[in-house]
């Protein structure tokens, strides 16, 4: 299932400018900036913005991947431990050097209250999974509505990526909203794809193509 968490790693020469988002504009704006050692700011609109995890952020990180119920329709184990987040924050940085997986944590009220995520970032073909995990406490405030348009933005417009991916739990009904409003068109049903917390899961395949981003719902 998406890291719906879903929810990464050193840009590679030649990848271009970082885009930062100007809440006063319809299109992300782009400063003329090398590329960085770390993921770039983004800010929406309502105080909301997508930066780079630290260990500062552990405490809350644990708080929010501890709890079963938010990682229930994701392929991740419940995190109990500071070490489990150590493991975490140590394969975003992995990822992200690697350029495989970029990870940002979603700031509101000075405090981190989920991660945007895009995962396994093919080059050749052009594609990632994106991923989302929000902490219950923000459940139902419309954050991963702000946050996700920001992702794909980076996506296409800074990556340059031609498809995005998410493989969500049929039973993720918040998420399959999210990901329909931003304009994924669902592409069919994977069953029993994952086996996860004692059961046989299926998977549902959405997609967003680079020429179909106009297409978000209201």
């Amino acid at each position: 299932m998406s890291f719906v968490f879903a929810g990464f790693r050193r840009p590679r020469p030649g990848w271009g400018l970082f885009s930062f988002y100007n809440p006063g504009m319809t299109e992300p704006a782009y400063d003329d900036i090398p590329v960085a050692d770390c993921l770039p700011t983004m800010w929406g609109w309502a105080g909301l913005k997508l930066r780079w995890l630290t260990a500062e952020d552990m405490p809350a990180l644990l708080e929010i991947f501890s709890d079963p119920e938010v990682v229930r329709y994701t392929s991740l184990p419940v995190h109990e431990t500071e070490a489990d987040i150590q493991r975490l924050l140590d394969e975003i940085q992995r990822g992200f050097l690697d350029g495989s997986l970029f990870q940002w944590g979603v700031e509101i009220e000075d405090r981190i209250v989920g991660t945007c995520t895009l995962a396994r970032i093919n080059r050749a073909h052009k594609r990632a999974e994106v991923g989302f995990i929000l902490g219950r406490a923000f459940w139902g405030r419309r954050v991963m509505s702000r946050a996700v348009p920001l992702l794909i933005s980076f996506a296409f417009d800074q990556l340059r990526l031609h498809r995005l991916e998410a493989d969500v739990d049929p039973r993720n009904t918040a998420s399959i909203r999210i990901l329909e409003k931003a304009g994924f068109q669902r592409e069919g049903l994977m069953r029993q794809r994952y086996f996860s917390a004692g059961e046989w899961q299926d998977g549902i395949m959405y997609a967003l193509l680079a020429e179909e981003r106009g297409r978000a719902r209201g």
